[in-house]
């Protein structure tokens, strides 16, 4: 780093804000390759959940604190004692930890949500920067709805948690409100007028309901903000939340005018987005900046003229910067065990053991008897079609009939808990036949709330990866299949969901 300009820490939260965005929960298996990868782009900061929300989400802060050891591992926590005390114990063997501790310091917050005295908030905030200490000595405290909060009561509160321990202050645009002007100058403001503002990081923290977040966020950056919490591909709840990309192409693009640097190895960028799509089954819209298919493509003849006699007239940042160009293929279906785990390696992706590398392994060697070439989008897919925690439910044969001027009829074969079931059924189209079938039989009881189908790679040989989003008795889950046959990969996608279904119950149970 150059010694003229100043660190700006980067703090993700895509395996704790990003999972809020409905049906983009993630298995602790999945958290974890997530967390390596983000270990592996050098993010400073690493969110792993919200340790008291549930057990599994304890288990999860917990299992990503031991894997990662180059990372800062944080939780998350109310500014109550249980919720700073199970966050501590989540935390006990990471290398280096972080409590996020945070209370809502709004006036609408507090009168509404809270019920409590401004006077109360302030104290409440003081107590928990105090017990946080006691579990580490890095403690953030963030300021919720902070965009909405009065000024003269923001410094008071800012003031007396930094006087507690509070090494990092967060004034999160909780809701989307902020505007560029505006959320910059807030900071200037908070940092010239709280006295100590000199021993502490301040932090942004800014949602996209507005489609604000990262101009908002560089605005507080130009302000004095010196660590920026997004996430990969702008995941998060309702319109999501400012985008790790964005933020640090942003930053690195215009190094004229922004006067931090991050650490971050932007050759990651790429590879990472991906991963996060085939976990959450969100596929990055096709013009996304950075990591969308077409962010660095040119069809206008103009354009593609300009960029053969001179790239920067019409890119401003080299494709293979951020991961784009290293994953064009290579793998086929003469490549051996040592290719294909090698490959997985270089995309950050661990195997517990052998077995389950084989598995992987074996469904590789049936994709490449069906297509060409085998590329890194296909390979993540064949890891996430490995990881349903139970197999109640197993396909074992699909024919589906199709024809103009007929309804499409769909004959299935599946297997529950090993028993053998067939039938039959009509439907609108041959999809919605298929996971007729499948109910018929099954009588889940769930609610199909999403059907998404993304083409993994190029071609007309290209996997199909469908996600399919159910829920029952309020549980969300996402399945995920993956196919050459889009209708096999829709049977599948719909196994997997129940699987998943099947598998929570049977937690809840103690099974």
């Amino acid at each position: 780093m150059s010694t003229n300009k100043d660190k700006l820490v980067i703090f993700d939260t895509t395996l704790r804000d990003g999972e809020q965005s409905p049906g983009a929960s993630m298995t602790k298996e999945e958290k974890i390759r997530i967390a390596r990868m983000l270990e592996r782009m050098r993010v400073d900061v690493i969110e792993a959940g919200f340790a008291i929300a549930s057990p599994g989400d304890f288990e999860a802060v917990q299992a990503v604190a031991e894997a990662v050891t180059e990372s800062r591992i944080c939780s998350l926590a109310r500014a109550v004692n249980a919720d700073i005390q199970r966050a501590g114990e989540a935390l006990k063997k990471a290398n280096a930890s972080r409590i996020h501790t945070f209370i809502a310091t709004s006036p609408i917050h507090m009168k509404y949500k809270l019920q409590m005295d401004p006077e109360d908030v302030l104290q409440q905030a003081v107590k928990a920067v105090s017990t946080a200490r006691q579990f580490t000595d890095d403690v953030e405290f963030s300021l919720e709805d902070g965009s909405r909060s009065e000024p003269e009561f923001m410094y008071r509160i800012i003031e007396a948690v930094i006087a507690a321990g509070a090494g990092t202050i967060n004034i999160p645009d909780t809701v989307g409100y902020g505007e560029p002007g505006e959320y910059g100058a807030m900071f200037r403001r908070v940092i010239e007028n709280v006295p100590s503002s000199d021993k502490a990081i301040f932090s942004t923290h800014c949602h996209n309901d507005l489609g604000l977040a990262v101009a908002n966020s560089l605005s507080a950056v130009m302000n004095g903000v010196r660590q920026v919490e997004c996430t990969i591909n702008g995941l998060g709840e309702r319109a999501g939340n400012a985008s790790l990309e964005e933020i640090v192409m942003a930053v690195q693009t215009r190094r004229d005018l922004y006067p931090v640097e991050t650490g971050v190895d932007t050759s990651q960028i790429v590879p990472t987005s991906r991963m996060v799509s085939s976990v959450t089954g969100f596929p990055v819209q096709p013009n996304k900046a950075i990591v969308g298919a077409n962010a660095f493509a040119h069809e206008s003849g103009i354009h593609q003229d300009g960029v053969l006699k001179h790239r920067e007239t019409y890119e401003i940042m080299r494709a293979e910067d951020v991961g784009w160009g290293q994953n064009r293929l290579v793998l086929g279906k003469h490549s051996g065990r040592a290719a294909v785990r090698a490959r997985y390696e270089e995309l950050g992706i661990e195997f517990s053991d052998s077995d389950e590398f084989q598995q992987v392994f074996q469904r590789f060697k049936d994709l490449a008897d069906k297509k060409h070439e085998i590329f890194d989008e296909d390979l993540h897919s064949l890891v996430a079609e490995s990881e349903a925690p139970v197999e109640c439910f197993q396909l074992q044969d699909l024919d589906v009939r199709s024809k103009i001027g007929c309804a499409p009829q769909a004959f299935i074969s599946l297997t529950i808990n090993g028993e053998s079931h067939q039938t039959e059924a009509i439907g609108g189209g041959p999809v919605d036949a298929t996971f007729k079938a499948i109910e018929s039989i099954v009588n889940s009881g769930a609610d199909l709330k999403l059907y998404s189908v993304n083409a993994v790679t190029q071609g007309t040989d290209s996997q199909g990866s469908v996600t399919v989003r159910l829920e029952r008795d309020g549980r969300l889950v996402n399945g995920v299949g993956a196919d050459t046959d889009i209708l096999i990969a829709s049977a599948q996608a719909y196994m997997d969901a129940l699987n998943l279904l099947a598998s929570s119950e049977s937690k809840k149970q103690g099974v």
